[in-house]
């Protein structure tokens, strides 16, 4: 997922140097909505992690 915002945010950057307004704006809005979810992703995996493994949950 971080792959595809990263893609995204290029396609903006260089979408904006051709002259393509519409398209970069369209770009970076879906790149930076794609690294939101994958920071809350991350950050829902990490506090899932250390509660379970407070827990005595085996780790894998």
């Amino acid at each position: 997922m971080l792959r595809v915002a990263l893609f995204f945010f290029i396609l903006s950057l260089l979408s904006f140097m051709a002259g393509a307004i519409g398209l970069a704006g369209i770009s970076i809005e879906i790149g930076k909505s794609l690294l939101f979810v994958f920071a809350l992703l991350s950050l829902l995996s990490g506090l899932v992690g250390l509660v379970a493994n407070g827990r005595g949950v085996p780790r894998v």
